[in-house]
């Protein structure tokens, strides 16, 4: 039996860090109790903005923007390195904060600060290479040509499992854009938010940037409603559920608004008889048990060939019995606890939908710790052996469950792979090149993101992450993401002297 950390030593922890990272926790306290998951108990209690502080964020926000856009965006870049540079200092004290508030375990809450410093790097590189086209016109003496302008205030609703990541995409993107930012960070995870927002007001601060750039609004759902409703917010982006997805797409619409969608993903991973059976068993058991199976991109189907299905599921049922399961600040521990009691039953009851519908949990599904912390909620990852994809395979239960499915054709698998709703990360194990061209190509996978020999989790910041489908199609982080962030304008300059009209048109006057 582990022995969790005490709620005092994690509280104290928390306000040592917060601290260190400039948070100025007296105007932060309040009456709202952030609970950890790791023990269950309280960590803090903070103030909740309320729907009415929204317009007074984007207002001032706007008038940012007013001075900002008009800034060189190599200068604006100036603002995201300083960023970098603090989060650097600061590593150590954010993941803790990430830790403590949502459960992930050491390294994966430095990876997630990582991902922040990375994006930083990607920013500043970016603000001398945010390129417009000259394209050849069909005048003489004329030139077209494309720019790209700053968009505006961009909202940004994250979500608990990546606390911060998530916005340092968004953030470091838009300043470097020339959009200021409003963030609503998840409710379970404030003091992580404002570590943040500290350490990026004081790198405003430093460079002399317009102090509106970066606005922080800790609440509930209702601070979340108005911002989408706000007509001031140009850009809405949202991470969350499919079900968050379908009322916050057409209320921006609504207000022709745009809107930047990062939704429910439940993700695939196809095996075939000649994949190195090593390899993705350690790609499997990352990918699915990693961050207690509560990220977006999570594997949570594995479509195995009938020849391989029995040996792969025996290699998967060792690793899970092997997992060590844990206080998430505890050396070793790879599994973490679920971020609260609701994740818990909503494994569960996915668990008894997969047996009704003639699944067999092989390994995993037990809860651990309740005598020691009846209020946090560790579970064994489980394997769940599946005759087919039935409804509970089809949709998205955000914990530790991997189903295993069988199949006897690469184009079978294939259709197993796109026959769900969502359409986020997919992945498959082969030796044979044919057949990862095959998946890989425009009649493959239908997800935004699609792998070879690596699992569905894990993605680097260089490339555009989102999915299709269900998923949202929104696009963030890397590749040309950055055009979400800023308006297309195209120019037509004539310099000829003469008037000569498109497509031959005569019109004189």
């Amino acid at each position: 039996m582990t022995t969790l950390p005490s709620a005092d030593d994690l509280r104290r922890r928390a306000v040592d860090a917060a601290r260190r990272c400039g948070v100025d926790l007296e105007a932060l306290a309040g009456d709202r109790s952030v609970t950890s998951p790791v023990t269950g108990r309280s960590l803090a209690s903070v103030r909740w903005s309320t729907a009415a502080d929204v317009d007074g964020a984007v207002t001032r926000a706007q008038e940012a923007f007013g001075q900002w856009r008009t800034v060189p965006a190599p200068v604006r870049g100036g603002v995201v390195r300083r960023l970098g540079e603090l989060l650097r200092e600061h590593k150590a004290d954010l993941g803790t904060l990430v830790s403590l508030e949502v459960g992930k375990i050491t390294s994966e809450a430095l990876g997630e600060v990582q991902e922040m410093i990375d994006i930083c790097e990607f920013a500043v590189g970016l603000s001398r290479q945010l390129y417009g086209k000259t394209i050849s016109s069909e005048r003489p003496g004329h030139r077209l040509m494309e720019a790209w302008h700053p968009l505006g205030v961009v909202g940004v609703i994250s979500a608990f499992n990546f606390p911060v990541a998530v916005w340092s995409w968004n953030t470091a993107v838009a300043l470097v854009c020339g959009d200021p930012v409003v963030w609503k960070p998840s409710e379970l995870a404030p003091l992580t938010a404002a570590a943040s927002a500290a350490l990026l007001d004081r790198a405003i601060a430093e460079t002399g940037a317009p102090a509106g750039l970066s606005q922080l609004l800790i609440g509930g759902p209702d601070v979340g409603e108005a911002l989408v409703d706000h007509p001031g917010v140009a850009l809405l982006s949202a991470t969350g559920s499919t079900r968050m997805g379908r009322a916050v797409g057409p209320r921006v619409a609504e207000r022709f608004g745009r809107s930047l969608l990062e939704l429910g993903g439940n993700n695939a991973a196809i095996v075939t008889p000649s994949a190195d059976l090593d390899l993705t068993t350690r790609g499997i058991v990352f990918s699915a048990a990693g961050t207690a199976g509560q990220r977006c991109t999570t594997l949570r189907r594995v479509i195995c060939h009938v020849d391989v299905i029995e040996e792969l599921t025996g290699r998967l049922t060792d690793a899970y019995r092997r997992l060590p399961i844990g206080s998430p600040v505890a050396e070793g521990t790879l599994v973490g606890p679920l971020v609260h009691g609701a994740a818990y039953k909503g494994m569960q009851d996915a668990l008894d939908a997969a047996r009704q519908q003639g699944g067999e949990v092989v390994v995993g599904g037990g809860r651990r710790f309740e005598e020691e912390a009846p209020d946090a909620y560790y579970v064994e990852p489980a394997v769940v052996r599946m005759p087919e994809q039935t409804d509970v395979v089809r949709r998205e239960t955000f914990a530790p469950i991997l189903y295993v499915l069988p199949y006897r054709t690469l184009e079978e698998a294939v259709a197993l792979n796109n026959g769900v709703p969502q359409g986020l990360s997919s992945s498959i194990f082969t030796g044979d090149h044919a057949e990862a061209e095959r998946f890989l190509a425009a009649d493959g996978s239908d997800c935004g993101i699609a792998n070879v020999n690596i699992g569905t989790s894990g993605a680097e910041i260089g490339g555009a992450f989102g999915g299709e489908k269900e998923t949202g199609g929104g696009r963030e982080s890397g590749s040309d993401a950055w055009r979400s962030y800023m308006r297309r304008a195209t120019n037509t300059v004539n310099f000829s002297g003469e008037l000569p009209l498109a497509q031959g048109v005569e019109f004189t006057v």
